[in-house]
């Protein structure tokens, strides 16, 4: 949900976050617009699926971070905060950032679509995703219980409830059967 039309930089936007009426909103900034995110149960169910499992892989093999809402910036864009649903940050990247954004963008980042995303805005944050830095992306898409797996120079793999989701060259050896990732995320 779009909260603020007019464009704005990341240092206005800081400044919205700021005030007291919005501390405890979920709030983006893209392409300078700042966007509200309204995630719901189904969305929590899933992203602590696939978060639980990233930080699993973390701790077992200790190489890296998972986050869930973890707010990510490119240095060399002030019109974009992003936060994706669920990250994984690799070590190399230096210690955890205890304030702020991370600069950089996450090395796996996963979108959950929303009932208000379409297809066509789940891809174009895949793209930015990949162009500034990320190696991975998925996007979950609970209502066809699919996931898209977009990589760097690489076509767009889709996955069903069949098949097992992969951490390519990003986090060698995990994998995940993508019906995990929607377990509990219906009604019975």
């Amino acid at each position: 949900m779009t909260v603020l039309e007019q464009p704005c930089t990341i240092i206005e936007f800081d400044q919205f976050r700021s005030r007291p009426e919005n501390k405890n909103r979920l709030l983006e900034l893209i392409d300078g617009e700042i966007v509200e995110k309204m995630p719901t149960e189904q969305h929590g169910v899933i992203a602590l699926n696939i978060g639980s499992e990233l930080r699993a892989y973390a701790k077992r093999y200790n190489t890296g971070r998972a986050g869930v809402e973890v707010r990510h910036r490119s240095a060399q864009d002030d019109r974009n905060s992003r936060l994706p649903d669920v990250s994984f940050r690799n070590t190399t990247h230096g210690p955890i950032v205890e304030q702020g954004s991370v600069v950089g963008m996450p090395d796996l980042a996963v979108e959950i679509k929303s009932p208000s995303d379409t297809i066509t805005e789940m891809r174009e944050t895949a793209l930015y995703y990949l162009a500034n830095g990320s190696r991975l992306v998925w996007l979950v898409y609970p209502h066809l219980r699919l996931i898209e797996v977009c990589r760097t120079n690489a076509d767009i793999d889709i996955l069903d409830e069949d098949q097992i989701l992969s951490g390519h060259d990003v986090l060698p050896g995990f994998e995940l059967a993508v019906a995990d990732v929607f377990a509990d995320a219906f009604p019975e």
